[in-house]
């Protein structure tokens, strides 16, 4: 599913107009990226659980010459499904 589909399944489902769907949509993804940016996590009920965590820096290999190399410090975004979405998955 793309943004668009998205976009056009909140103007079927609410009867606002394409463009105020895509405002809606796009507001959503905002608050979203703007909250992750700040550090706080989103834990969205029935849904799951959104974090941003810390990998600290360590030793890595260059898989092609074998060489050692340094991988830098970073965060990285990881995603927990809610025990309802898993077993909607699973059709449970």
């Amino acid at each position: 599913m793309t943004k668009a589909d998205l976009i056009e399944n909140v103007y079927m489902a609410t009867g606002f107009s394409k463009k105020e769907s895509a405002e809606v949509v796009e507001m959503v993804f905002d608050l979203i990226k703007e909250t992750l940016e700040s550090g706080e996590k989103i834990k969205i009920a029935g849904f799951g659980n959104f974090v941003v965590k810390e990998k600290a820096t360590r030793r890595g290999r260059n898989p092609q010459t074998g060489d050692e190399i340094k991988i830098s410090s970073r965060k990285i975004l990881t995603f927990k499904p809610s025990q309802v979405l898993k077993g909607a998955i699973n059709g449970e």
